[in-house]
């Protein structure tokens, strides 16, 4: 039987040289890239054709939920698997809602990732049973990606002005958005939130 080929994406380079390292000990699992950013990984899938795609969640110039949501619609035979220190059932619910099939931990034993790949190959789901239970048991995120997309750079300090032309936007649409937001999530200002949102795992 052929091995399972793997395409990693972490920004920490020491992380995924331990992950490939990981990997490369199981001999039915084979790595076939390592990619440092969400573009690169997509580039990657594109070229190698994975059987599966861990990835973090937090990655420079495309998130791994991004990646998941996007693998689903072009590249549905690749599964994702999120590897995540983020515990908090709000991502775990905007990772399985973007199609993702594994969500893990960082600090979880190594021999769990590699059994996470066979099974999550084999078209099993992937999750750690606390943490599923908890994720049914919260508030919905109420945030649409543009919501999102705005308040994350928002969160990040960027002006309203700063945001329009990134986003192609007017700045008085931007402020409507804060404005959505804001009262959507009870918050004081923009920047409280992005807490509130970070905190529930919206962000």
């Amino acid at each position: 039987m052929s091995a399972i080929r793997v395409v990693l994406a972490e920004d920490q380079a020491m992380v995924l040289g331990a992950l490939a390292a990981l990997l490369d000990l199981e001999a039915d699992i084979t790595v076939v890239a390592r990619a440092a950013n969400g573009r690169e990984a997509l580039e990657f899938v594109r070229s190698h054709a994975p059987d599966v795609l861990v990835t973090d969640i937090e990655m420079p110039k495309m998130t791994g939920l991004e990646l998941a949501a996007e693998l689903c619609r072009s590249h549905p035979k690749t599964r994702t698997i999120i590897l995540t220190t983020f515990a908090r059932p709000g991502y775990l619910r905007r990772a399985m809602d973007a199609g993702a099939r594994g969500y893990l931990l960082k600090d979880r034993p190594s021999a769990e990732l590699a059994d996470a790949v066979r099974r999550v190959h084999q078209g099993l789901r992937v999750v750690d049973p606390a943490l599923a239970a908890e994720a049914w048991s919260v508030e919905a995120d109420p945030l649409t990606n543009r919501e999102r997309q705005i308040l994350q750079r928002a969160g990040d300090g960027r002006t309203s002005t700063e945001i329009a032309v990134e986003l192609h936007l007017s700045e008085g649409t931007i402020r409507n958005y804060l404005s959505e937001i804001i009262a959507k999530l009870g918050a004081a200002n923009r920047v409280d939130a992005a807490r509130i949102a970070r905190a529930k795992g919206w962000l």
